[in-house]
């Protein structure tokens, strides 16, 4: 198997991309940005498809449904016109995101790692080898919890276009393969809380269905608490 294909166990970096749906953006009172904002998250927070997403004490999680873009190829400075050469497949993905940590480190003007970076809040689906999807700036992205649809988005809403993405990225650190691209977040992101039950979905154009992923939230026992300031 490629380490594109066996990208969670093989990947070395997981690439996020903020603010990409204007709408987000707008739900988040945040800015719609001239060039992508780009942040890591580290490999060890994927969570595969049907396992516990651990929330710790103090922390109010929020979900956030992505497409991913799994990486095929050692690339740098790749340009646009040459970025679909890179893309081996896609993946579903949600960035879970502390959010009360988050909002206390950007006032603070720190970094958001601790936000995104904790184990397990990276859940993902299987790879979805780039043949399967005819178009991938016309994906439906949903994420319900306990049965109630709580994001339902579209991959042409993105401000930054996936070719856009890979050369700004690639402009900055090295591409390799296996790397997983999170490409942002429609609107409608909120509260996770344990003992709830969240499926998310990725459609083609026509409405067949690509790929689900589903996880738990459980409440974390030990490790990072967070106490506000």
């Amino acid at each position: 198997m490629s380490a594109a294909a066996s990208f969670v166990q093989q990947g070395k970096k997981i690439v996020a991309i903020g603010r990409n749906y204007s709408e987000h953006a707008k739900e988040l009172n945040n800015a719609v940005p001239k060039e992508p904002i780009i942040f890591l998250k580290p490999t060890t927070s994927y969570l595969a498809s049907g396992g516990n997403m651990e929330i710790p004490k103090g922390v109010v999680a929020h979900h956030e449904v992505e497409l991913g873009v799994v990486v095929g190829k050692r690339g740098r400075d790749i340009p646009e016109s040459d970025a679909e050469g890179y893309v081996a497949g896609y993946a579903l993905a949600v960035d879970m995101t502390a959010r009360n940590v988050q909002e206390e480190l950007k006032a603070k003007r720190l970094p958001w790692t601790v936000a995104k970076g904790l184990d397990t809040f990276t859940p993902i689906g299987s790879y979805i080898p780039k043949e399967q999807v005819a178009n991938p700036a016309d994906l439906g992205l949903t994420l319900a919890i306990n049965g109630t649809v709580k994001q339902d988005g579209n991959t042409k809403d993105m401000i930054f276009p996936i070719p856009r993405l890979i050369h700004h990225i690639s402009t900055i650190m090295t591409l390799e393969e296996g790397d997983l691209i999170l490409t942002g977040t429609p609107s409608g992101v909120g509260p996770v809380v344990p003992g709830d039950k969240v499926e998310c979905t990725l459609k083609d154009g026509s409405g067949k269905q690509l790929a689900t992923l589903s996880f738990t939230a459980v409440q974390r026992e030990g490790g990072y608490q967070y106490k506000a300031e």
